[in-house]
């Protein structure tokens, strides 16, 4: 089993940029592929971007492609969501999720851990 920390959040302005970051411990973070969501309030869970184990491939939504890039250091079992040109309606809170099996999955029902998430606030 592994656990899942997300950091980085906060409170920035329309055209800023966050680095998020999602932190494993308890097991190797090689072994899963990966995946951003979020999640704002009244809505769905959205599927953001998803990457293999080796980082070798990456998936995006159309709604974040070209604004937003998802990386991953393995050697510090770390998985990272760049996000640029921020908008207000990025508001919402991002999650990162482990993926046992092959990856790149867009459907949450997919992953099997997830961490609590980290508020992203995107003012006009």
């Amino acid at each position: 089993q592994v656990q899942l920390v997300e950091s980085g959040g906060g409170l920035v302005q329309t055209g800023d940029s966050l680095r998020l970051s999602c932190a494993a411990s308890g097991r190797t973070l090689s072994t899963y592929a990966m995946g951003w969501f979020r999640q704002a309030p009244g809505k769905e869970r959205e599927f953001l971007a998803a990457i293999t184990r080796t980082g070798s491939s990456t998936s995006y939504a159309s709604s974040v492609k070209g604004r937003f890039t998802i990386s991953r250091d393995n050697a510090k079992n770390t998985v990272f969501l760049q996000m640029n040109n921020l908008e207000p309606e990025d508001t919402a809170v991002y999650l990162c999720a482990a993926d046992k099996e092959v990856g790149l999955c867009i459907s949450s029902t997919a992953y099997d851990y997830w961490g609590q998430g980290t508020q992203v606030t995107v003012s006009s």
